[in-house]
């Protein structure tokens, strides 16, 4: 999908655009917790 297309279809659906940014937020922080959470080890 082209740019202009991208920002004609949410010129045309306002509500996506919050949606779409609700969800990007969501997915980045839960990479942020999946990563910490991987990362601490604790064994012997």
């Amino acid at each position: 999908m082209s740019d202009t297309t991208m920002r004609e279809y949410l010129a045309e659906h306002p509500k996506m655009a919050g949606a779409l940014f609700t969800l990007l937020m969501l997915l980045s922080q839960a990479g942020s917790a999946a990563a910490a959470n991987s990362s601490s080890y604790v064994g012997p």
